[in-house]
């Protein structure tokens, strides 16, 4: 089935792009969440007129999404599961478990726009991603803990991992550069 997308969908094309999909995708997936039109002449025209109003509406949408996820950047939740000594948790962390989490934090979003691949299972910080706009995601990072006091070492782990990592950076750049000058 051909159709005519009304955005940008990932892994398929533009808005306006008229693309060939399987009738099962168009009709679950693309024509109920109003991602797309049949590209009948009819809706061909139809799109054609309110092209300048669709790509407005558009970049408004992206626009408010870059400020939320200007204000995202470096947000991290921490989720408290019971696990086991080995780290194994008894059940899971999904994708509505971090959009309730970052709700809490003060930024309203729906479980769709958590993007998990799989489901978390193991005490730790990941890092998921959270898709604002089709154009615009940001990470957040999630850390899984069985108490506030194992949360707060996991954070300070985290941390000075991050500071090793840009310490040796820095070291493997000075070498670079002493022998370029020699």
């Amino acid at each position: 089935m051909e159709v005519i997308l009304l955005e940008r969908v990932e892994k398929l094309g533009q808005m306006g792009e008229v693309v060939k999909v399987k009738d099962g995708y168009a009709r679950n997936f693309l024509l109920p969440r109003k991602k797309a039109l049949r590209a009948t002449e009819a809706n061909k025209a139809i799109f054609e007129k309110q092209r300048a109003q669709l790509e407005a509406q558009n970049l408004a949408k992206k626009a408010e999404a870059e400020k939320v996820a200007a204000k995202m950047q470096g947000l991290s939740v921490t989720l408290l599961r019971q696990a086991g000594d080995s780290g194994q948790l008894y059940g899971s962390v999904s994708a509505r478990d971090i959009a309730e989490a970052v709700t809490e934090a003060g930024f309203t979003i729906s479980r769709g726009q958590v993007s998990l691949t799989t489901p978390i299972k193991t005490v730790g910080v990941s890092s998921v991603t959270v898709v604002l706009h089709p154009e615009v995601s940001v990470e957040v990072k999630v850390n899984v803990a069985r108490s506030e006091a194992e949360a707060e070492k996991q954070v300070a782990a985290e941390s000075l991992l991050d500071e090793g990592v840009t310490v040796e950076a820095e070291a493997e750049g000075e070498t670079e550069t002493e022998a370029e000058k020699a």
